[in-house]
């Protein structure tokens, strides 16, 4: 009996280390599509969320083939492509960014790591300056709390980025409804409006401002996921099956599409949870 437990004890060990490296060097693709009244043309994205400095292959061309086998018009970043990291390079990111700019517009979304590179200068150095500056010769401008038109295709882009009070470990604490409005200004009802909204706990109050479609990351999918059940196990505040840990989820009308990511960071696997590529589709609605 002893040695049957061992044994299965063994070959589950093996199994789960398996499942480990496997989940952690691969990523899927998945799909959102809307139809709007306000959207005057067709129009497809590609979604990149918390690469983390991660490469899928040399120079990230399982990646990038990936991205470009979907023929996107652009790409939207929803933050954390690097990792803030003394003494870490930035250059996995900025070869990806260099290559999809040279191809696709490109719209970024920073995360709490962009933002705490800026914020901390004396543990970080220049890493702020230098990714600014690499951004900048790719023609790359993130959206702070700013946006823009593509009026081509009947399309708002903003980017929120919310403080680090709001990045609190082991709680959610509260966003006032004037914050979002003080931020970003007001979202235009004639158009649709896409936020990129790094964090997901918000997602009520990105909906209650006017953003239609919310696109976030941040949680890595919950790390691991329960098997059949599907859940996502913790959240980077260190919360025990979030709300929000990947997927499609609604409210008020409002829809939130939460990448589960592509890399990771303080904790450098994924269990059943591989990296996500998302792709959004607009189209028009007959009026």
């Amino acid at each position: 009996m002893l040695e049957a437990i061992v044994t299965f004890i063994g070959i589950s060990v093996i199994v789960l280390l398996w499942v480990i490296l496997y989940d952690s060097n691969r990523f899927v693709v998945r799909k959102y599509a809307v139809r709007d009244k306000r959207i005057k043309k067709r129009c497809r994205a590609v979604v990149i969320a918390d690469l983390h400095n991660k490469r899928y292959g040399k120079n990230n061309e399982r990646l990038l083939a990936a991205i470009r086998e979907q023929q996107p018009d652009f790409v939207l970043i929803a933050g954390d492509i690097i990792t803030a990291k003394p003494g870490h390079g930035l250059e996995p990111a900025i070869g990806l960014l260099r290559e999809l700019s040279r191809d696709y517009l490109v719209y970024y979304g920073n995360g709490n790591h962009e933002y705490r590179l800026k914020l901390y200068t004396r543990v970080y150095g220049d890493m702020a300056e230098s990714y600014a500056k690499a951004l900048a010769e790719m023609g790359i401008e993130p959206l702070v709390n700013a946006h823009v038109y593509l009026g081509e295709y009947g399309l708002a882009v903003y980017g929120a980025e919310i403080d680090k009070f709001y990045y609190k470990r082991l709680k959610t604490v509260e966003m006032k409804p004037d914050y979002l409005p003080g931020l970003l200004g007001q979202a235009p009802g004639d158009m649709y409006t896409v936020l990129l909204a790094h964090n997901p706990d918000y997602f009520p109050q990105y909906a209650a401002w006017g953003a239609d479609l919310t696109l976030s990351g941040h949680v890595h999918g919950g790390v691991a996921r329960v098997p059949f059940w599907g859940k996502g196990v913790i959240s980077p505040t260190l919360r025990l099956f979030p709300e929000y840990d990947g997927g499609i989820f609604r409210a008020d009308g409002a829809v939130m599409v939460l990448s589960r990511g592509l890399g990771t960071h303080t904790i450098p696997v994924r269990v059943f949870n591989p990296g996500e590529l998302w792709v959004v589709d607009w189209e028009p609605e007959e009026r």
